[in-house]
C-alpha cells in the first residue's frame, strides 16, 4: 500500500516536470525550426520581450491551434504532452489521496 501510495506521488511529479519540460522543448523547436513563428511570439514591434512575456505569449500559442498548423509532427506531439500530462498528475495525485484515505 505504502509503495502504490509513493509511486502515485512519484508519478504525478513526474507528470508536473513533464509539463514544463514540454513548454521549453516547444520554444526550442520553434526556435530551431520555425523562426519567423518564434519571433511572433519572442519579439514586439521588432524588439525582444522580456521573459515573462515571451513566456505568456508562449502558453497562449500553445493553447492556440496556430501550433498543429504547423503540420510539425514533433512540435504537435510536445504540446499534446504539455497539454495532458497536468490532467495525468493530478489523477495520480488523487489516487495518493485516494490510497491514503483507504489506509485509515
Amino acid at each position: 500500500m505504502i509503495q502504490l501510495y509513493l509511486s502515485l506521488l512519484l508519478a504525478g511529479s513526474v507528470c508536473f516536470l513533464l509539463h514544463f519540460g514540454a513548454q521549453y522543448r516547444v520554444a526550442s523547436l520553434l526556435r530551431s525550426r520555425h523562426p519567423n513563428e518564434w519571433k511572433i511570439i519572442a519579439e514586439s514591434d521588432g524588439k525582444p520581450t522580456n521573459a515573462l512575456r515571451t513566456w505568456m505569449r508562449l502558453q497562449l500559442a500553445l493553447k492556440s491551434p496556430v501550433l498543429p498548423a504547423l503540420e510539425d509532427g514533433s512540435i504537435t506531439r510536445w504540446r499534446q504532452v504539455w497539454r495532458y500530462s497536468p490532467w495525468a498528475a493530478w489523477l495520480c495525485w488523487f489516487g495518493a489521496l485516494a490510497v491514503q484515505y483507504a489506509a485509515r
